[in-house]
């Protein structure tokens, strides 16, 4: 374990895995090291890259710093880059890909971007976030409703059904959402608008750079519609579909096509 400090002076806490070029890995909401996809995947890569995993600022081991911009985490992942020698793959998955995406937008020295599922909405496949959705969500979190905030996100944000979100909130990993529930606005600014059913604009105007948009053939229609969408939209990007994969996608099949990407 590692630490680095941001711009801001976030103190933000990484893990350095492997050898070879830099890789940074990005997670979606609530998820942080020691619980999270990346974890998995930055075992399956550390034979061919030098992989960063970290914890997003106010999750797990990092710092958080107010008042939250989506700025601050693209310095955050800069920070990184930098103690990565000063260039680095990016990779980023759900929300984080929304992330890295902004990221490699800004300017940072990334030579490739690949993204997993980020969670656009762009058609009526399945309903809209509400408007009002990230007002209700922040109110809230203000009143100390940690579980309430959740189960928003669950069921507004992520689009699950109520009964399966009442069995989420029996089982025992419930209570690590809640921890860090407080992030759940974080993921809302940086997805930003992209979930309003309308198709996506030319928002990353930026990222000239060969960039990879993965979804899996078992994942929900709106969600795959997304990423093919934010593929044509990406002036050098390349659409990739996983058989039999999710939007919890197996390091397995994920790693070889990151690796082929990356090195080839």
């Amino acid at each position: 374990m590692s630490t680095t400090v941001s711009a801001d002076g976030t103190e933000i806490t990484y893990t350095r895995a492997g050898s070879g070029p830099a890789l940074v890995l990005v997670d979606g909401a609530m998820c942080y090291r020691g619980s999270s996809p990346n974890d998995a995947l930055a075992k399956e890569l550390a034979a061919r890259f030098t992989v960063f995993t970290y914890d997003r600022r106010g999750r797990g081991e990092s710092g958080d710093t107010g008042p939250y911009t989506v700025e601050r985490e693209v310095e955050d992942i800069a920070a990184l880059v930098k103690e990565a020698g000063g260039e680095a793959f990016l990779f980023g998955i759900s929300s984080g890909a929304a992330l890295a995406l902004e990221a490699a937008n800004r300017g940072l020295p990334v030579p490739k971007l690949a993204l997993y599922e980020p969670p656009f909405v762009v058609d009526d496949t399945r309903p809209r976030v509400p408007a009002d959705y990230p007002a209700r969500l922040d109110a809230a979190l203000k009143e100390g409703k940690r579980g309430k905030a959740v189960k928003m996100f669950m069921t507004e944000g992520v689009g699950l059904g109520g009964a399966t979100v009442a069995m989420m909130r029996i089982m025992p990993f419930w209570a690590k959402l809640k921890r860090v529930a407080h992030t759940i606005p974080y993921d809302t600014a940086v997805v930003g608008d992209h979930q309003s059913g309308r198709p996506l604009p030319a928002a990353w105007p930026e990222v000239k750079i060969p960039a990879l948009a993965i979804d899996g053939d078992r994942s929900p229609e709106w969600m795959r519609h997304g990423v093919s969408s934010l593929a044509q939209v990406l002036p050098s990007a390349e659409y990739r579909t996983l058989p039999g994969q999710t939007h919890l996608v197996k390091a397995t099949a994920l790693a070889p096509v990151l690796t082929e990407f990356f090195l080839g």
